[in-house]
């Protein structure tokens, strides 16, 4: 798995944050997503397809592996 976000498309709501902590934080100054994990290790591909799932802007993208 991969992760890739569009920045632009990010609203700041920090949904993905409080699903997925090991793999997302925000910016301080603007609470724009920021990727800490771009291929969380295998216990958190649940919570971070989560996470993908319910961000309101739709910024999150998730690359399975073949």
């Amino acid at each position: 798995m991969k992760i890739t976000v569009d920045e632009e498309k990010c609203c700041g709501a920090g949904q993905c944050v409080l699903i997925a902590p090991e793999v997302f934080d925000q910016r301080d100054e603007d609470g724009i997503v920021v990727v800490l994990e771009p291929e969380p290790p295998q216990d958190q591909h649940a919570l971070t397809r989560e996470a993908a799932v319910v961000c309101p802007a739709a910024a999150i993208q998730v690359h399975e592996a073949p």
